[in-house]
């Protein structure tokens, strides 16, 4: 190799001149000119290679490749394997199973066959350490030539009662490190489909792995150093083709950092996006309403967790950038309370306030414990949903336009298009994860139209009543600021939850149910379905074989009114009844005139009736943890001992989430636990952003890897907001490609 072929940088001096500080040659003290370092061959990746399709027949397997979005070579790179498996050997084979074996080649030949149009059959003797077989190819003579005495093979087919093997799918086994003659070898598993077996993906890999080098390269070299990561190409190579278990983890580990960073990145330069191109109404002034509700009119102190949220939104909506914080904690931590202080901010400062809900129900739940907590307070404050009267909707309308209302409650009828506010300074999105983009773009806009089109956007807060684990949090949030509430007001006693399995155990529950009555306490009984119907059955997983295995709240209802709780005063309660039927029956149960709310999840969150001390769920095997966990926080919000009954027609060592519940009162516990036994599911999916599952990476299991992405996020984004750097280049190109334009613009309320 000639010195100048080292040449890796061009200078930019006189071509005649040679600078001193210039490159040498390799192995040399001279110092290159100009001219040889232009002439120096330099080999640049191609990434236009990866748009090569594969050359495929038309058929079964290119019907299989299509449906499975394997057109193109780089496609075919990026369909990672989805475990390693371990081969079989020759002597573990039995006739009539699918196998794949590792074995070498010890001779091979071809042998005609009388049917005409048929080519002639290929028959290899194999072998592995444990003993050897005939392999038959069918339909491909060349392989003679392109199999010979010692290669190594990765066949995949069905063995016979006489020692044979019938081969449908091969490969060649050098590149895998499989075929040793002392050990079976482990092979590379595919997502696969109808008309493309694993074997035969592998295979293709094969054939296209020279494509490898033109991979780019998205990662700074600063970054991979600093990660201890290997290149891009290198970690597809090691998932294809691993020599070690080491190997091949090292290499998803890359890929899955890589996807981990994007979604940061995503995050944090969409955070800084509205900061930059929005402004919002400073509230500054020193408070005065607010701090005389909390001193004055709230009947309890806030917790430290409270105190702690309260100040940092008292700073947050003190500056011009719009706040975006989300407010998650515990059930019945007091998320409201918090709220309702960001509220009454803005109102002292002659602006306005939006509380949005999901639902009719919650909605109505909020409002009335907005009207409790505000006490004597002089707050204007009105409830909007889609069955307001016309007259009453008008009424408030106007108010609202003219700044004359301070607070407004609803449901998705805050942004319909005939909604004005005058001022909207705070918004407050509770269960934000139920609403789409563009709702909460919509309510955004509010405030931009606030004040004659001052352009201001709210200051906003997100809540749920889903605790959520950090791991989650940074992968689903990861552009909010966060406030956590884990502590309980004072006084909460513990709920006793246990599993109700089998017929004794239910007569012992509603035993017990029927003693808290007869002490005056109130109870839930909650059930899965609204009626009994095969689709709604269907719509709830399939899970149970017909109508009579699930129970459901209307049919329950009838049947308690004249069995169990016969002489008790029991309402119903539904998401499809009518809005006034739901709020008397809602109204009954809360002033004690009934003493049993038969309902379904439509109570999950927002109801506070501290009388109530049982939860009965029925077919709780159909429901989330975090589902559960919402639905035992309806009870234990008063001074009496509340339990909390399971019921399901399953044994009680057959499920983790009951037990789990059983055992964990802390919301947060029961997230992690949630979260281990669903995996993370479609994480930045679900708040509809434009990200999707993630492929590689695994959480929680690669927690400590999201912690790294985020902090490498932060540093860029830190130094290079809009990726402009050299070394950003390629990084901004994927990001854009993986997610689009649309999900780097600013977050939306």
């Amino acid at each position: 190799m000639s010195s100048a072929a080292t040449a890796t940088m061009i200078s930019t001096q006189d071509p005649a001149h040679t600078a001193p500080e210039g490159l040498r040659g390799f192995a040399s003290e001279r110092y290159l000119s100009r001219e040889e370092m232009l002439g120096a061959p330099v080999r640049w990746p191609r990434p236009s290679r990866l748009k090569d399709l594969l050359d495929v027949p038309p058929g079964k397997l290119a019907d299989g490749l299509e449906a499975l979005g394997l057109t193109s070579v780089g496609a075919l790179l990026e369909h990672l394997p989805r475990d390693i498996r371990e081969a079989r050997t020759v002597a573990a084979l039995q006739a009539g199973a699918q196998a794949t074996v590792a074995v070498q080649v010890r001779k091979i030949g071809a042998r005609p066959v009388r049917r005409r149009g048929m080519k002639p059959l290929v028959e290899a003797t194999v072998f592995d350490a444990t003993g050897s077989m005939r392999a038959t190819f069918f339909n491909q003579p060349w392989l003679v030539q392109r199999y010979g005495p010692g290669t190594r093979l990765l066949l995949h087919g069905k063995a016979d009662e006489r020692g044979g093997f019938s081969v449908a799918h091969h490969a060649l086994g050098e590149s895998l490190g499989v075929g040793e003659t002392d050990a079976p070898g482990e092979i590379a598993h595919y997502p696969a489909t109808d008309g493309v077996s694993s074997t035969q993906i592998l295979t293709l890999v094969q054939g296209v792995k020279d494509a490898l080098a033109h991979v780019p390269e998205a990662l700074s070299a600063a970054t991979r150093v600093s990660e201890d990561l290997p290149d891009r190409k290198s970690a597809l190579a090691a998932m294809h083709f691993p020599h070690t278990a080491e190997d091949r983890e090292a290499g998803r580990e890359r890929l899955a950092f890589e996807e981990l960073l994007l979604t940061q990145l995503v995050f944090l330069r969409r955070r800084a996006r509205r900061r930059e191109s929005t402004s919002a109404y400073r509230c500054g002034e020193p408070p005065g309403l607010s701090e005389r509700w909390l001193k004055d009119s709230l009947p309890f102190e806030l917790t430290g967790d409270q105190r702690r949220a309260v100040e940092r939104i008292r700073e947050e909506l003190a500056t011009v950038r719009p706040m975006q914080r989300l407010l998650m904690g515990e059930v019945g931590s007091g998320k409201t309370v918090v709220a309702l202080y960001a509220m009454l901010r803005a109102v002292e400062h002659g602006r306005q306030a939006a509380l949005m809900a999901p639902t009719e129900t919650l909605a109505e739940q909020h409002f009335a414990t907005v009207q409790a907590l505000l006490g004597s307070e002089q707050v204007s404050a009105a409830l909007l949903t889609g069955s307001t009267p016309a007259r009453r909707r008008t009424d408030i309308l106007g108010k609202l336009e003219s700044g004359e209302l301070g607070l407004l409650v609803g449901t998705h009828a805050l942004i319909e298009p005939d909604v004005s506010f005058r001022a909207l300074a705070v918004a407050v999105v509770d269960e934000q994860h139920r609403f789409g983009v563009r709702q909460r773009a919509a309510l955004d806009g509010k405030g931009a139209l606030a004040a004659g089109g001052d352009g201001t956007a709210p200051h906003v807060l997100h809540m749920t009543a889903t605790p959520i684990p950090r791991t989650l949090a940074l992968a689903r949030y990861g552009d909010l600021d966060v406030s956590v509430l884990r502590e309980l007001p004072r006084g909460r006693q513990a709920i006793q939850t246990r599993i109700v399995a089998g017929e004794q155990a239910r007569a012992d529950a509603y035993r017990d149910l029927r003693e808290q009555l007869d002490a005056g306490r109130q109870a839930f009984v909650v059930c899965p379905l609204v009626e009994e119907s095969d689709s709604q059955i269907a719509q709830l997983g399939g899970a149970v074989q017909s109508s009579h295995e699930a129970r459901a709240a209307t049919a329950e209802f009838e049947r308690l009114r004249r069995s169990e709780l016969e002489g008790s005063r029991l309402v119903l309660l539904h998401g499809q009844m009518r809005s006034h039927e739901k709020q008397q029956a809602m109204a009954a149960f809360a002033s004690g005139e009934a003493d049993v709310l038969v309902t379904t999840t439509v109570i999950e969150v927002g109801i506070d009736v501290p009388n109530a001390t049982v939860m009965l769920v029925e077919n709780a095997e159909r429901f989330g943890i975090s589902q559960l966990h919402q639905l035992r926080g309806r009870i234990g919000r008063g001074e009496h001992q509340s339990m909390c009954f399971l019921a399901t027609s399953h044994p009680p060592a057959s499920s983790a989430r009951l037990r789990a519940l059983v055992n964990n009162a802390d919301g947060f516990r029961l997230a992690e636990i949630d979260l281990e036994l669903r995996s993370e599911g479609d994480l930045v999916g679900t708040r509809q952003s434009g990200l999707g599952r993630f492929v590689v990476a695994c959480l929680p299991e690669d927690a400590a890897l999201l912690e790294r992405a985020r902090e490498r996020a932060l540093q860029i984004v830190a130094t290079d907001p809009e990726l402009e750097k050299p070394e950003h280049a390629l990084l901004s190109e994927v990001l854009e490609h993986a997610v689009g334009s649309e999900a780097l613009e600013p977050i939306p309320a």
